[in-house]
């Protein structure tokens, strides 16, 4: 076998329907559109949600809360995970890098589960006053990014 020999699975392509070729091919005349309507016409379109006049979906059921555009979400990580890395200076790239966080461009909120045994510089967008203590406790220091 070599590339000038692959083809696709046998029956597994099948020829484009060309519709309104003449009696012979069973798609003539309306072309499987039928008789009138604006759904025989070329270049209808249907809204999305429409629901053939019936009061769609999407308006019958209840809108609940409230969804503030200026919310600001913050990925979290604890102290255990940043102990783990076995690294002085931790910045968001190192974080992503560690796979601690997803994306470096993340707003980063380090909270204060766990303990850490030796000195460590973080940067990070948040900081809670229990992870804070805690660095600074261990001869660290939090360092604050970003406004």
């Amino acid at each position: 076998m070599n590339l000038s020999n692959l083809k696709p699975a046998k029956g597994s392509r099948k020829d484009r329907l060309r519709v309104g070729r003449g009696p012979g091919s069973g798609r003539q005349k309306t072309s499987g559109r039928g008789h009138k309507g604006q759904l025989s016409n070329a270049g209808f379109s249907r809204k999305r949600g429409f629901e053939g006049g019936q009061m769609p979906l999407h308006r019958r059921i209840p809108k609940r809360g409230f969804n503030n555009i200026f919310r600001v979400e913050y990925v979290t990580v604890n102290l255990d995970r940043l102990a783990g890395t076995g690294r002085a200076e931790l910045t968001p790239a190192d974080m992503a890098a560690a796979g601690l966080i997803k994306k470096s461009q993340d707003r980063i909120k380090v909270l204060g589960r766990g303990d850490l045994s030796s000195a460590l510089t973080v940067h990070a967008h948040k900081f809670s006053e229990a992870a804070k203590a805690k660095i600074e406790k261990s001869g660290g220091k939090a360092v604050v990014i970003g406004g």
